[in-house]
């Protein structure tokens, strides 16, 4: 049975997480699925990050901040965008960009927001716990105390809309073991 993690009372708006969204068996199936992709080392503003990803759907140009049609999903990948979607009441072909990730231990996600073609994030941690942290991105509103932190584990589900997408940004803190997550996301 789903619940819903104890986030501290400061989340932001729009902002849910459900604990053990998938069962064991499809975590390992979407761990399989995973196996089978060429991901590619993720490339920003001519930085390599440590982790490896792979979009389907459509896909963000960070240099010309652009979107274009890319690969269609794997058909592995379906019965989790079905879920997600029948969970969020949307239906599934909302879900426009499917991106897969690869995190080795050390590997991080600085601060940042989405990209701005995109409305909702649906994500999905598999294999691995990390730390996920959210601030305002107001500047004005940051500091220590503004800083919301707590362990999105495996196998859970989180949500980003409206304001926690909005007026919020996110990070995750080095992880100490191999994860890989699965990122929905509308357009807007």
């Amino acid at each position: 049975m789903n619940t819903l993690f104890p986030i501290p009372p400061q989340q932001p708006e729009g902002f849910s997480y459900i604990e053990n969204f998938i069962s064991t068996e499809e975590e390992r199936g979407l761990v399989e699925v995973i196996a089978g992709l060429q991901l590619r080392t993720f490339t920003f503003r001519g930085y390599e990050a440590k982790r490896l990803v792979r979009s389907y759907g459509y896909d963000y140009h960070f240099d010309s901040r652009s979107i274009s049609k890319g690969e269609e999903v794997p058909g592995g990948l379906h019965l989790l965008i079905d879920k997600v979607a029948s969970h969020l009441s949307i239906e599934a072909d909302a879900f426009a960009e499917v991106l897969v990730t690869e995190y080795p231990p050390g590997a991080v996600i600085n601060w940042h927001r989405d990209a701005p073609p995109f409305d909702l994030i649906a994500g999905i941690s598999l294999q691995a716990d990390c730390n996920f942290r959210l601030r305002p991105y107001d500047k004005a509103k940051q500091g220590r105390n503004a800083i919301v932190s707590f362990p999105v584990l495996r196998r859970s589900l989180y949500v980003m809309q409206g304001p926690a997408r909005s007026d919020w940004e996110h990070s995750i803190m080095p992880v100490k073991s191999q994860r890989y997550s699965v990122t929905l996301r509308t357009l807007r």
